[in-house]
């Protein structure tokens, strides 16, 4: 069968700069090629037109231009799926759903199914893994959801079409038959995930767009065994990890070097430090396979140490991501249930900074029950352990997470929404009950303005010198090897200055 996996428009429509490619959709095509299909991936969000943003900060002032794109069927970007969709004609088409891409993922739908009724559209992805019954309910034009970990399911799906059989053993599977929507009991998940094929990054359409930098996206293991209550993870994942052996993550980067010229590679993993030991045989073994490349990862601040880190430097990391979300310990620990303390940051800033790797920590505000002092012991928080970026979100319920069903148990959170609702309001809105009232603490007004302070200060805040220059000096391996980083580099800059 020819099948068509998309990855809908979202960064693009608002000219914002989006990195890497979709790593899950091509996952998906390297096992469904290894099948005998032909298989093509169309990211559809991908640059490929001059990016004009990258200040992320003010990303939710660009929602409306996003609904109003999304909803403008003559849009040059749908006109370009329409193009692909006439040239490839597809015999099944998959689409890959993020709760921020709702409106986009279920306008491409639409689109496939009115350029030929008879093919097949598949949904997966965090969305349909705990929406199923919601997307096949306010999207006629969807015909399947596929729930969780998608390589078996879907590969069962596709053969299942192609043979014309049933579909009710296929687990993870949603559907309609007799008039109603059926449920299939959930996916097993790979457990030797060693058996999967590396993600297909040649089957990409228009390949030329990425980077060697982008190529290097990578996984080494699947899952998280923490339960933070805003994070909806394990809806795709699980709480359990798995891991890849460390002889396969280390063929797929000599494999994605030598096809692409990679030498600056980004793992994925919710936390890559969830076995230390794990990750202390990963840096000897790519130290002895010689491959001279750089690496960037997630890590969380009670699952690193001194030594960890220093070993971690000399394999090539020159990056570390830490979710540290709030300067409250009761916000940590009530409302997050984070099970990590504001002593641990701080601990953990202290070990980075001593190890001289660049590090970015993740902030978030406006949590139920937040107060206005909490939010700025937040921002001082930030100042106090000097990350070398610093980043700040806004807190927003999505489905398949605690706070989302404690939302709806108040009555804050809605979990009512319908196709019109999707395509109408803005994404950082789609689930409150409320539009005018984000936090049960202060008037939506007050909320508003200390938003806007607080998104000021810390663009202000990374946008000193020394921190710009430490960002730089930690990728100079980079743009010694590929001087074209550096100009690109440059380009995302003066974007995200203006």
């Amino acid at each position: 069968m020819k099948i068509l996996l998309i990855d809908p428009p979202f960064y693009r429509f608002i000219r914002y700069y989006n990195r890497f490619f979709p790593l899950g959709l091509a996952y998906l095509a390297a096992v469904l090629r290894d099948n005998g299909h032909q298989v093509l991936i169309y990211d559809a969000d991908a640059n490929k037109e001059k990016a004009e943003e990258m200040d992320f900060s003010t990303l939710e002032e660009k929602y409306p231009e996003y609904i109003e794109s999304v909803n403008n069927l003559s849009h040059p970007i749908w006109e370009e799926l329409r193009d692909v969709l006439n040239e490839f004609k597809p015999d099944l088409v998959g689409i890959s759903v993020f709760t921020t891409k709702v409106a986009s993922a279920f306008t491409a739908a639409r689109i496939v199914k009115s350029s030929n009724p008879h093919v097949p559209v598949v949904v997966g992805g965090p969305h349909p893994s705990v929406r199923s019954e919601e997307s096949l309910k306010i999207a006629p034009f969807v015909d399947f959801a596929v729930r969780g970990e998608a390589e078996n399911s879907f590969l069962q799906l596709v053969q299942a079409v192609e043979k014309k059989g049933t579909y009710g053993d296929i687990r993870g599977l949603s559907f309609r038959a007799n008039g109603r929507i059926c449920h299939n009991p959930p996916v097993e998940f790979v457990r030797d995930l060693d058996r999967l094929p590396y993600p297909a990054r040649d089957l990409l359409l228009n390949r030329s767009t990425y980077t060697s930098e982008d190529m290097g996206l990578m996984m080494s293991g699947r899952g998280c065994p923490f339960e933070c209550t805003f994070c909806s993870s394990a809806g795709v994942w699980g709480r359990g990890v798995r891991f890849r052996s460390i002889g396969n993550v280390i063929g797929e980067m000599q494999q994605v070097r030598s096809a692409y010229g990679t030498v600056q590679f980004g793992f994925k993993d919710d936390i890559f430090t969830i076995n230390p030991k794990r990750v202390l045989e990963f840096c000897r073994l790519l130290k002895d396979a010689k491959l001279n490349v750089k690496w960037d990862c997630n890590a969380r601040v009670n699952l690193i140490d001194e030594r960890l880190l220093a070993e971690m430097k000399s394999a090539g990391c020159n990056g570390i991501k830490i979710g540290i979300e709030s300067g409250s310990d009761r916000v940590l620990k009530d409302v997050m249930k984070k099970n990590i303390t504001v002593a641990q940051v701080r601990h953990a800033a202290e070990l980075i900074h001593k190890a001289g790797i660049h590090w970015t920590g993740y902030f978030m505000m406006g949590l139920p029950t937040e107060t206005e002092r909490e939010m700025l012991q937040t921002l001082e928080l930030m100042r106090q352990i000097k990350p070398d970026f610093a980043s700040l979100s806004v807190y927003e319920p999505l489905p398949g997470t605690q706070l989302f069903d404690a939302g709806v148990a108040t009555g804050e959170v809605t979990d009512n929404r319908t196709l019109e609702d999707y395509c109408a309001i803005s994404p950082k809105y789609y689930y409150f009950a409320d539009l005018n009232s984000r936090i049960d603490t202060m008037t939506d007004d007050r909320f508003r303005r200390i938003e806007r302070f607080m998104k000021t200060t810390f663009h202000k805040y990374n946008r000193s010198p020394a921190r710009v220059f430490k960002r730089a000096r930690a990728r100079s391996a980079l743009y010694l090897n590929k001087p074209a980083a550096l100009l690109d580099d440059f380009r995302k800059f003066l974007a995200w200055l203006r």
